[in-house]
């Protein structure tokens, strides 16, 4: 019979925040360095910003904020909790980075390759301190654990959504390169993050419960 994984100390979830959160930030910079988009809701941050002015890290704060009611419904307020506090501490590294890093020229494919692999790796961190970065990744769970569909999978399609959308205000090119990005990512989970990984859960208790 299957034993219950203890949750992670605090400290262990803490350490996880931090590498995750300098992960997804060299990730995006890398992205938006080159101009170029990615998917879930930091691809809808960044086109607000690109269309608004708004710096990033506020836009990425400000796409997610209907997603935290579907997180307490579907994976409880643990994990609500800490999704709320990993895209605070994202969106204030985001900021960050801008201001300590800069690159004065980078190949898109590069950048695409490249910082979809950070982000992925980053969110895969989160997932197993049953945490994320709210927005996509809920539904992505969410739907995981109620239809065993991964996470992945799911992002991918609807990655590759957003990332057509954008095709109405984006020039081919870039949003190419971006869909490249957005395969590098979501590879990464589908090879990463399969269903059933991590603690097993009684029935009629969500991972994100504990």
């Amino acid at each position: 019979m299957p034993t219950r994984t203890p949750p992670h100390p605090l400290v262990d979830d803490l350490q996880a925040l931090a590498t995750a959160i300098l992960l997804v930030s060299l990730g995006l910079s890398l992205i938006g360095s080159a101009g170029l988009l990615t998917g879930g809701t930091p691809g809808i941050a960044f086109l607000l910003s690109y269309a608004t002015g708004l710096p990033l890290g506020a836009a990425l704060f400000v796409v997610n904020l209907p997603f935290y009611l579907l997180a307490w419904r579907e994976l409880g307020l643990r994990f609500t909790l800490r999704t709320l506090a990993a895209v605070s501490a994202l969106s204030v590294g985001v900021e960050l980075v801008a201001r300590l890093l800069s690159l004065r020229a980078v190949h898109p494919l590069y950048a695409a390759i490249a910082g979809g692999t950070l982000i992925g790796v980053g969110l895969i961190v989160l997932f197993r301190h049953r945490a994320s970065l709210g927005g996509v990744n809920v539904l992505a769970l969410s739907l995981q654990r109620r239809c065993g569909w991964r996470a992945g999978a799911v992002q991918m399609v609807i990655d590759a959504a957003i990332l057509l959308a954008a095709l109405v205000t984006i020039e081919p090119r870039r949003v190419g390169y971006s869909i490249v990005g957005s395969l590098a990512l979501n590879l990464v989970l589908l090879w990463n993050h399969r269903p059933g990984a991590g603690p097993v859960v009684p029935s009629g208790q969500t991972a994100a419960a504990r």
